[in-house]
């Protein structure tokens, strides 16, 4: 029997102009696409990002709960009105379109009541769906509760439509921001995609790398800049000079399959 063709080396890594000219972007927080994505939407105007934990809760915790407290919110505040004003003025400054769903942060639910991947699929199937995207970049989902349940959910929708082989976008995973440096943590979630034949691969995706612009960007969030320096110390890791790397999603090369039981 004939081995495969392997696929030529030359092209590894590469991204074609068409898989961006429609890109959404899944992000877990009104923060998370700006964080993990600045250099991509900079490079690429119109992009869509779809945030799922935008809603509000059914009451905010008396006193504020430790990030909200952090970011300067006091009792009776508004939190995700907000923080959605936040996002609207970051995304714009990227000619980006926001939609935010409505499911909860886990932050203000007791532990039964988090939200889980079933619960988020459909809603976020339709809205990946609705822009008919060439692209789609979801978050590696690291450590935050509400990131791994958006990775999951993220990862149903790519089950459910079709392969970028057979007209449908390309998935891409991103790094999540401050998450991506726990020891550990990125390396788990690539082995555990690469075991279900999901082989994360760094891919050289255009972008424009503009530190004036993303820091720019990220001063939209007033709120959430006081609470990612208290946790992150996020200053000392933005310029860095490859802040933003993005991971092609594919299936293994033909006649590789056994590399996952190595």
């Amino acid at each position: 029997m004939a081995r495969p063709t392997p696929p030529e080396m030359r092209d590894w890594g590469t991204v074609a102009s068409a898989e961006l000219e429609r890109i959404v972007i899944v992000s877990p927080h009104l923060d998370d696409a700006v964080l993990g994505c600045s250099y991509l939407l900079a490079a690429h105007p119109g992009v869509t990002v779809v945030t799922a934990f935008a809603g509000r809760p059914s009451e905010y915790p008396d006193p504020p709960g430790h990030w909200d407290a952090l970011g300067g919110f006091g009792p009776g505040d508004e939190v995700h009105v907000a923080r959605r004003a936040e996002d609207a003025a970051a995304l714009a400054t990227f000619d980006a379109r926001p939609v935010w769903l409505d499911f909860v942060e886990h932050s203000y639910l007791e532990r039964p009541d988090w939200v889980r991947p079933e619960q988020v699929v459909d809603t976020l199937e339709a809205a990946v769906r609705a822009p008919d995207p060439s692209a789609v970049f979801a978050p590696f989902g690291l450590a935050n509760p509400d990131h791994d349940c958006t990775h999951d959910a993220a990862m149903l929708v790519r089950e459910r439509m079709p392969g970028d082989a057979d007209g449908g976008p390309a998935w891409f995973c991103y790094e999540d921001m401050g998450y991506k440096h726990i020891p550990g943590l990125l390396a788990w979630r690539i082995s555990t995609l690469f075991r279900r034949a999901v082989w994360p691969t760094p891919a050289a995706v255009p972008v424009d790398v503009d530190h004036d612009r993303k820091r720019a960007a990220i001063a939209c969030y007033p709120t959430q800049v006081a609470a990612l320096e208290a946790e992150w110390a996020i200053s000392a890791t933005l310029d860095a000079p490859a802040p933003e790397q993005h991971w092609r999603l594919a299936p293994p090369p033909p006649g590789w399959e056994a590399l996952i039981d190595v």
